[in-house]
């Protein structure tokens, strides 16, 4: 979709962006038509078969003619049930593709949107409307607008034959029209408005619910079940003070409109007495008008209750595109150039770099500039808040320089495909986060045509197949929601394996042994030293272990390289690095047998 169009697609109204959706399935829909009207059609000449069995049975007294005229009806009937499924399957078949291509689609935009977009979303709120919020749409497409359109035939067609039946009775049941679409306009938009803060106070109390549940080992521990029930039960407490609301609007429309639909048939009912008494009309024709006026009467009842149900799927249509028309921070480049090869000289060089993450926010790097060689391993040594770990997330692109750029052999990073960049970058993070699968599942979740053989081999250099071979179903072990299931140690070596079977040519270890055992941390050194070989590296580090393993040291601190060099010459000099390293900000863990510990 170009630029133009994408534009043209977001003014479209909520519903109409629906209805773009149903291109697809056009022949089924042709087919649900031809069942609606022609059900319709059954429906709107019921009054008229009945007409003829009243006057059957009252006035000519025939018998033959009443068995006729009831058996056709109960075949009216069966024809009627036939096509009400056919609408009624096909419609509902149809809506659940729409709105399962829906989700997928939001799901999918979703996964494009940058870290920076879901450090102010909560998880929970973007979850209800992948759920709740188009479920309430496929609500819209299977029922409400098969009922609609059945409606406003009922409507139309029932007012069409009021007016040949006796039009004067006609005038009497139409006057009520008027003031029911006034009232459904009125009340609709109260509905929707109402509709939309229920669905963001229930997102509010879901993300809540689903923060304190994915956290329950602190909740627990710190004993703050009451204070998470009570913060669950008051935000649900604002969604029902809303609903009630919601219910309330919608009870005095019904009752309103209720009221001046069937008073309008009472009205009918007794001018078309006074005429059956004059003899103007039959009995038969008295009823058969009455159930018309009634149809009439029901059809506006039931567009009234369609008009508040569509304005609150709007309010959930409205937050699902929303969503859908939030636009990437991090976008492909229009105009890309392949990553050069390997063998092309350069290394990742930052250029005057100076980043902020809003436009008001202070500076995070201010002009930092520095080149990293070609499979040189490079550790960024700073106190907290320093830029260390900002620095290393804009390599992959989850942020973009402000002010400056950043280059892999010449090219500018922006220039360069995401799908190129993400596959050329690795990142051990601090806190691997495992898929709720098994071992062998997120082992290759690096690369997810590897064989058997290839993820046993990864998990060897990774020092993991030792621990899941004792596991009672080996790589088949469920490692449970966040590798719960695994031990720190046991995770982080997942997620090194995950990295030897991507291979990626620039590796970023974002201070993976810090919150390790002694033993974990060990078996983990070991693997990074492997992983490391040969690759292009940044090391946030806290460990004095993994700085001496760094061919330089870049001290940071107010985002500016204030220092660099090796540990050695660092230590030496009377800058910031000596005085964190005398100040045991970095930790002197004790060295593991078999590791360079030297300056």
């Amino acid at each position: 979709m170009n630029e133009s169009s994408a534009t043209r697609t977001r003014r479209t109204s909520p519903f109409g962006r629906l209805l773009l959706r149903l291109r697809p399935y056009r022949s089924s829909l042709i087919v649900t038509g031809v069942a609606l009207l022609a059900s319709a059609a059954i429906g709107l000449a019921f009054p008229l078969v009945v007409r003829y069995l009243m006057d059957a049975a009252f006035e000519m007294r025939d018998p033959e003619t009443l068995n006729r005229v009831a058996i056709f009806l109960i075949g009216l009937f069966g024809v009627q049930a036939v096509l009400n499924f056919v609408q009624v399957f096909l419609l509902g078949a149809t809506a659940e593709k729409v709105v399962a291509g829906l989700r997928t689609d939001l799901y999918s935009h979703l996964l494009t949107l940058s870290p920076g977009f879901y450090s102010n979303q909560s998880s929970g709120e973007l979850t209800s409307r992948l759920s709740s919020d188009c479920s309430t749409l496929g609500t819209v497409l299977s029922h409400q607008l098969a009922e609609f359109v059945r409606q406003v035939l009922f409507f139309f067609g029932g007012l069409a034959l009021l007016a040949v039946l006796h039009s004067r009775l006609m005038l009497t049941t139409v006057t009520v029209a008027p003031i029911v679409v006034l009232s459904a306009y009125a009340f609709g938009q109260i509905l929707r408005n109402k509709s939309t803060k229920v669905q963001d106070r229930l997102a509010k109390a879901n993300a809540a619910a689903e923060e304190a549940l994915t956290q329950i080992p602190i909740v627990q521990s710190f004993v703050r079940e009451g204070w998470e029930e009570q913060r669950y039960g008051s935000r649900i407490q604002f969604a029902l003070r809303e609903a009630v609301g919601k219910s309330l609007v919608r009870g005095i429309f019904f009752g309103l409109v209720t009221f001046i639909a069937f008073g309008g048939v009472a009205v009918v009912l007794w001018e078309g007495g006074r005429l059956v008494l004059a003899q103007e009309i039959t009995a038969g024709e008295l009823v058969s008008f009455l159930l018309y006026a009634v149809t009439v009467a029901a059809a506006i009842t039931a567009l009234a209750s369609l008009w508040s149900g569509y304005q609150e799927a709007m309010g959930a249509a409205q937050r699902v595109f929303d969503l859908m028309d939030t636009e990437p921070e991090i976008k492909e480049p229009r105009h890309s150039a392949a990553l050069p090869p390997a063998s092309d000289p350069g290394g990742l060089a930052f250029e005057d770099v100076w980043f902020r993450y809003e436009q008001e926010e202070p500076w995070i790097l201010k002009g930092l500039s520095v080149d990293v060689r070609p499979g040189e391993a490079v550790a960024l040594v700073g106190p907290s808040g320093a830029g260390k770990t900002t620095l290393a997330s804009l390599v992959p692109r989850f942020w973009d320089p402000t002010q400056g750029r950043i280059t892999l052999r010449g090219t500018d990073l922006r220039r360069i495909p995401l799908i190129e960049l993400r596959t050329a970058v690795g990142i051990v993070p601090q806190e691997p986060m495992l898929f709720a699968d098994t071992i062998a599942a997120n082992i290759a979740y690096g690369r997810p045509e590897a064989g058997p053989e290839e993820i046993e081999r990864a998990a060897r250099l990774a020092h993991a197949h030792e621990f899941i071979e004792r596991l009672a179903e080996g790589y088949e072990s469920q490692v449970g929601e966040r590798g719960t299931r695994l031990s720190g140690g046991q995770r982080q070596r997942i997620a090194i394996a995950r990295i030897f079977l991507k291979e990626p040519e620039i590796l970023i270890l974002d201070e993976a042994t810090s919150s390790l055992d002694t033993e974990s941390e060990q078996l983990v050194e070991q693997a990074l030293e492997t992983v490391m070989e040969g690759r292009t590296t940044l090391i946030i580090a806290h460990r004095l272990r993994t700085v001496q393993r760094a061919d330089r040291v870049l001290v940071i601190d107010g985002g500016e390289i204030l220092e660099q060099g090796k540990h050695g010459e660092l230590a030496a000099a009377d800058g910031l690095y000596a005085r964190l390293y005398r100040g045991q900000l970095l930790d002197p863990s004790p060295p593991v047998e078999g590791l360079p510990t030297g300056l």
